[in-house]
């Protein structure tokens, strides 16, 4: 028996070690083969931009001990060396770990260069640095000089609550930042995001996405060209041009800005709109959208467009809620509407817009002045409804159209198919046509109303102690016969070609009149008179003029007698 042992077992103990060699020799070369499938140069890498690198929203952390640590094995199941086939090479095979500065990697099987102070990890390969980062993948090519890890085929860098899945990701441990270039995908609690390339920078929880990103949250989604997003604020940097949708809800459009995608705050920077569903668009250069509540601030070029009514207001400060639809546009402001052929510029010191039902109302607050080919005016203030059009002037009005000027306490003017159809002068009426320097057409009445046809007088009816001041022409040389004064309860004059064409006087009325060398200004003129020329907006670039209007002389009953020639300075 003992003699058995002696002679036996040394054989069988030899071939048990053949056996396992030849299994290493296998297990090499399967790895040797594997790694010749994968070669790194097929990979179309992109290399680390010096731009994203030094941009000072991420901070690149400098990890690892000095440029030369070295690489340590601290376990394997079975180690090889063979100097034919694979020379300097070790082979390591079975619960494969390796140390590097704070670094552990783990895989299956693993050729070790010991010389170079390089790895190439195969199957099941993780890396661990501290208690927050894991990295996986298939395939590890690993360099403990550079510190560059290259992961190849399932990868993934789960970061706390972050994940990082792409099937190509280089990591540089000098810089702590990892990146793919052939499409990734970036999971947080909150948000997913997809791009071409993407940096991701552990230590900061910060990313940088290039080329065709998208950015879905469960409420919206965000496409975009570059954009850089913050794991731990959910907080989205926009780059590029970039389009948020809340489905057909809500339209968000900026090419700079930040959006706090957990509180769906938007910070707008750079031709920026805010669009929703109802037609209505904010812009500005600057724009603070609350997506939650419907507010939004905008400064700067701003405009409040609503395309269905056809009105928009402008200005450089600019407030709207979309749940109450209310809305004002201050610092520069202007209204402009443009439903019919010609277009109304109207500016205030403030607009405020609100919808009354679903139609439109633009109140304008103090220094209104207004510019249409047809008409113009200026007053204190005045508001414009879509329901039916209507312009109301209010505190010290006028308006102009033609050589025809219209005062009262309040004048309503009334659109139609894009023109101005009607006026409603109420109180202290007061009406003149300018024939030359010294001579006017003159109505005063409790109200007036003034028809218009394409955009052309050709009737004022005045109610209620109506009186009148005209200058008949003779025909045959155009030259004033007289002044013919006229008093009654009602007054109707029809115009024709920008003229007096006839005069109805009701009921029992009263006329007289003047030879012209016996005309004097308490004649010529009525108590009341006052032509503004000067103040009259002659195009729409006037709208911003400003003037200091004494109220006593205009738009009220006590208004100062003045001559044709006297003036507001």
């Amino acid at each position: 028996m003992r003699k058995f042992f002696r002679h036996i077992c040394p054989k069988l103990l030899l071939s048990f070690l053949a056996c396992i060699l030849v299994n290493a020799e296998i297990s090499a070369q399967h790895i040797q083969e594997e790694t010749a499938s994968m070669p790194l140069k097929t990979v179309q890498e992109e290399p680390l931009s010096s731009d994203t690198l030094q941009n000072p929203l991420f901070e690149t952390t400098l990890t690892g001990a000095s440029n030369n640590s070295m690489i340590y094995l601290e376990n394997s199941d079975i180690l090889l060396f063979d100097k034919d086939r694979l020379p300097d090479v070790q082979v390591l095979v079975g619960n494969v770990c390796f140390r590097h500065d704070d670094i552990y990697l783990y895989c299956d099987s693993a050729y070790f260069y010991d010389y170079k102070n390089s790895l190439d990890a195969f199957s099941n390969v993780k890396i661990v640095q501290g208690d927050t980062l894991f990295v996986y993948g298939d395939v590890l090519y690993y360099d403990g000089n550079t510190r560059m890890a290259r992961l190849r085929k399932n990868v993934r860098m789960e970061n706390k609550s972050a994940l990082l899945i792409t099937d190509s990701l280089n990591y540089d441990r000098v810089r702590n930042v990892g990146y793919f270039f052939n499409g990734g995908r970036l999971e947080d609690s909150l948000n997913v995001l997809v791009s071409v390339f993407g940096y991701y920078y552990p230590s900061s929880n910060t990313a940088n996405f290039r080329r065709k990103v998208k950015l879905t949250n469960p409420n919206f989604v965000m496409n975009s060209d570059s954009l850089n997003y913050n794991t731990n604020t959910n907080i989205a940097t926009i780059l590029g041009p970039t389009h948020i949708n809340y489905g057909e809800e809500t339209h968000i459009y900026s090419e700079k800005g930040r959006y706090d995608t957990k509180n769906e705050l938007a910070e707008l920077l750079d031709n920026s709109y805010v669009e929703n569903q109802d037609t209505k668009r904010l812009l500005g250069d600057t724009i603070f959208y609350n997506k939650k509540n419907g507010i939004a601030h905008a400064y700067r070029n701003i405009e409040l467009a609503d395309t269905l009514k056809k009105v928009s207001l402008f200005g450089n400060y600019g407030y709207y809620n979309e749940l109450t639809e209310t809305g004002l546009a201050t610092d520069s402001a202007m209204m402009i509407e443009y439903s019919g052929g010609d277009t109304l510029f109207l500016h205030a010191d403030t607009l405020f817009t609100y919808a009354d039902s679903v139609y439109k109302v633009v109140e304008a607050y103090h220094n209104v002045r207004f510019y249409r080919v047809d008409l113009q005016g200026i007053a204190d203030s005045a508001s414009y409804q879509t329901r039916d059009s209507t312009l109301q002037l209010m505190y010290n009005p006028i308006v102009w159209s033609d050589d025809q000027q219209i005062i009262g306490d309040t004048i309503r003017a009334y659109m139609k198919n894009g023109t101005m159809d009607k006026a409603h002068v109420i109180g202290a009426a007061f009406a003149c046509q300018k024939k030359d320097s010294l001579h006017f057409n003159q109505m005063i009445g409790k109200e007036f109303w003034a028809f218009l046809q394409d955009g052309n007088l050709y009737k004022i009816e005045s109610n209620g102690n109506a009186q009148s001041i005209f200058y008949p022409i003779d025909e045959s040389d155009g030259s004033f016969i007289g002044l013919n004064t006229t008093q009654s309860s009602y007054l109707h004059a029809y115009f024709k070609d920008g003229k007096v064409d006839k005069v109805l006087i009701f009921p029992s009325p009263t006329a007289t009149m003047y030879p012209m060398d016996q005309l004097t200004k308490e004649i010529m003129f009525f108590p009341n008179f006052v032509w503004k020329q000067e103040y009259r907006p002659m195009c729409k670039e006037d709208i911003f003029l400003r003037f200091d209007r004494k109220k006593d002389e205009i738009g009220n009953s006590s208004r100062k007698r003045l001559s044709s020639k006297s003036g507001t300075k």
